[in-house]
């Protein structure tokens, strides 16, 4: 063995430890958080809120004219806003008026994962044109 593959053992190691202890069960917030927020609406959700207290219907209406998909039905924005209060990213405010008025916040912790979402847009953003040029060099070499 190399000690190459001393190092690869080794931090294979490392890997399957702190996966057993925090990534190994489908619910492990490593693995359902990390999932959450790769699909098409919930960072856009948390960079929302991050402006303020949004009502349900004026956060759909924003969202619908930001997305390039714009559409979101209502019955997936709540989903995704449960899933963001269970974890507790998200806060919701019921008021005691007549219709009663609910309103959507971040946590404090909801805040500090919207700010590193941030950064890992703006990393990837300035990263844009070194990802299209690999992406038509794989394209073009796959053609081949």
């Amino acid at each position: 063995m190399t000690s190459r593959d001393g190092q690869h053992d080794e931090a294979l190691a490392r890997l399957r430890g702190e996966m057993k202890a925090h990534g190994h069960d489908r619910e492990a917030p490593s693995r359902s958080v990390m999932g959450m927020l790769g699909d098409r609406w919930t960072m856009l959700i948390l960079i929302l809120l991050k402006l303020g207290e949004w009502r349900h219907a004026e956060l759909r209406r924003t969202m619908i004219s930001l997305s390039s998909e714009q559409a979101i039905s209502q019955r997936v924005l709540t989903m995704k806003l449960r899933a963001l209060e269970r974890d507790g990213f998200v806060l919701r405010s019921v008021s005691d008026d007549v219709p009663l008025k609910v309103t959507y916040s971040l946590s404090p912790m909801g805040r500090d994962l919207a700010e590193r979402g941030e950064q890992m847009i703006a990393w990837i953003n300035a990263r844009a044109d070194a990802i299209h040029a690999a992406r038509i060099a794989c394209d073009a070499a796959s053609e081949d």
